[in-house]
């Protein structure tokens, strides 16, 4: 009989096989996973590069993982929804609305937080 450690360590194991596996299909079939990753990619780069408080970065970070989270959730939901119901139907459109509205209220977070956090700061670097 395995110990309960060696299980937990090959589920914990076959999770991340699982996470990679959805991270490689919401890349190769989502347009808006793929934009929303190379767009997270060029603003850390820029929020690690602004000389910010710790805070503000680690909050604009937290963010950029929040809209990626959201998008990997909402493509879930809606790949279950067209599977559920491959027709039209008024309420798998108003889930898939429900998840694409997530998405935007958290590109608005982001955008807003980064605006406001780290926006004066790249001013000044582009000024002086």
């Amino acid at each position: 009989m395995k110990s309960t450690t060696a299980l937990s360590v090959v589920r914990v194991f076959k999770a991340m096989q699982y996470s990679e596996q959805g991270i490689r299909s919401a890349w190769r079939d989502e347009a808006a996973f793929r934009q929303e990753l190379v767009m997270t990619v060029l603003l850390a780069g820029l929020t690690l590069w602004l000389p910010l408080p710790k805070l503000d970065a680690v909050i604009l970070l937290a963010l950029m993982g929040l809209v990626l989270a959201t998008e990997l959730l909402n493509s879930g939901l809606e790949a279950v929804v067209d599977m559920a119901t491959p027709e039209f139907n008024l309420l798998a459109g108003k889930a898939k609305d429900c998840g694409s509205a997530a998405v935007f209220v958290t590109l608005l977070m982001l955008g807003g937080a980064w605006i406001a956090l780290a926006g004066p700061t790249l001013w000044s670097q582009l000024t002086h």
